[in-house]
């Protein structure tokens, strides 16, 4: 029998949190999964830790790459051997909730939705609670452009509405280009604004990532896309006005409508459970 949900997970050198990272997807209240792991050619023992872990447990998978191709390559080749309904995805540092896959499936299933989304928490590299990151309740095509919202490891598409859908094989930003695909297929994507994943921020500093995404984000537009130069332009300024809004400026950002409150008091909850772990 066929899993409900396909969990795709990319794995480089995480060995230091891996196990944290599946032992969430097995506490999930939803149990009919299947969990992908693939090893983008780990140099550290990962994989061995996966797989006494899938020896543990039929519904995990460990699919080995023979060199590495970064994440984009990795999520494809899990995406490749899916064999779920509906196709979600967590790195291999970060975690979910125990309701994430069941709440946001039936979530869904009610609003016939293909595609959605949901807010999340952010936490150090040592799992400490930094804040939470709201989402919209809608999503166009065109929004997105302005601003990628939706993060990784809370995104889930329905097979049975697009087929299998793969990210662009580029170095970064290729969820974020597989978001804008799957947007072009539908009128939009709708978001659970309640957090329902932890996710956690490691190495460079912020400003430098966010100097790199920015690069990454315009070649994006370009090439992938391939939107014209004007056109670009417009959406990459919408991009960086929002971006430096959201960071330097929350409490304007929030007025303003880009950032986005969550659930008050289940959230203040959750935080002090990352506490507490």
């Amino acid at each position: 029998m066929n899993p409900i949900v396909s969990i795709v997970m990319p794995m480089y050198n995480a060995e230091a949190f891996v196990e944290e990272a599946v032992a969430s997807v097995q506490a999930q209240s939803l149990e009919e999964w299947e969990l992908l792991i693939v090893d983008d050619a780990s140099t550290d023992a990962s994989a061995e830790r996966v797989a006494r872990l899938a020896q543990g447990d039929a519904r995990i998978k460990l699919i080995r790459l023979s060199e590495n191709g970064g994440a984009g390559v990795a999520r494809n080749a899990g995406i490749r051997e899916a064999r779920g309904r509906f196709i979600a995805f967590l790195d291999a540092d970060d975690r979910w909730t125990p309701e994430k896959l069941d709440r946001q499936t039936r979530f869904m299933r009610d609003r016939g939705l293909a595609f959605s989304y949901a807010a999340y928490f952010r936490m150090s590299e040592l799992g400490e609670p930094i804040g939470v990151v709201g989402v919209p309740e809608r999503l166009t095509y065109s929004d997105l452009l302005k601003t990628c919202y939706i993060g990784c490891l809370t995104a889930i598409y329905d097979t049975q509405f697009f087929g299998k859908v793969y990210m662009p094989v580029i170095r970064r930003r290729q969820d974020y280009a597989l978001w804008l695909k799957l947007l072009k297929k539908v009128e939009y994507a709708e978001g659970i604004n309640e957090p329902l994943a932890y996710y956690r921020l490691r190495g460079d500093s912020i400003s430098a990532k966010k100097m790199g995404t920015s690069l990454y984000t315009w070649n994006m537009y370009r090439k992938v896309e391939r939107l014209p130069l004007l056109k670009a332009a417009y959406f990459f300024s919408h991009y960086a006005m929002r971006g430096l809004l959201r960071w330097r400026f929350p409490a304007l950002a929030k007025r303003l409508g880009i950032l986005h409150d969550v659930e008050r008091l289940r959230t203040a909850q959750k935080l002090r459970d990352i506490h507490d772990k």
